[in-house]
């Protein structure tokens, strides 16, 4: 495990990596349809910021740089007695630090947010181009119960 690495919430100042990691390991369904400036993010950056039921994390290095990065949305409903669900959402580890601990970091605090909102489970979803990533999160205790479904508009 990588020592020096803490998880907060995303600030402005993080943006440009942030962007840069998501976009790096865009798959093929995103690949060209991001765009290169990451100031464009600017606008959805600020509304994840002001939304009531989404925080953007990252995880830091000792030297204070995003090395990876996570969404997640509180999502209300019915089942089990109303209690929320956690949806986790770009999921991101920079490529040279993949298989250090930062991924596992970053689960374990999105996890434990999840709790503290008394959620009754945590969900993802994966590109099913992501082998790598499937066996992390079920390495996590994470099951596949769901096919899921896309519909690209862009």
């Amino acid at each position: 495990m990588i020592p020096s690495i803490g998880i907060e919430k995303a600030r402005p100042e993080h943006l440009r990596e942030i962007v840069a990691i998501i976009n790096a390991g865009a798959t093929s369904v995103r690949r060209d349809k991001e765009f290169a400036d990451w100031q464009d993010y600017r606008p959805a950056f600020d509304a994840l910021r002001a939304a009531p039921e989404v925080d953007i994390y990252v995880a830091l290095d000792g030297a204070g740089a995003v090395v990876g990065t996570f969404q997640i949305h509180f999502l209300k409903g019915l089942a089990f007695t109303g209690r929320p669900r956690v949806e986790l959402e770009s999921v991101h580890v920079r490529a040279d630090r993949r298989g250090t601990g930062v991924g596992r970091l970053m689960m374990q605090k999105a996890e434990a947010l999840a709790a503290e909102a008394g959620a009754c489970l945590v969900q993802l979803t994966s590109n099913k181009e992501r082998e790598g990533s499937h066996q992390f999160y079920m390495r996590l205790g994470y099951d596949q119960s769901h096919r899921g479904y896309k519909k690209m508009l862009v």
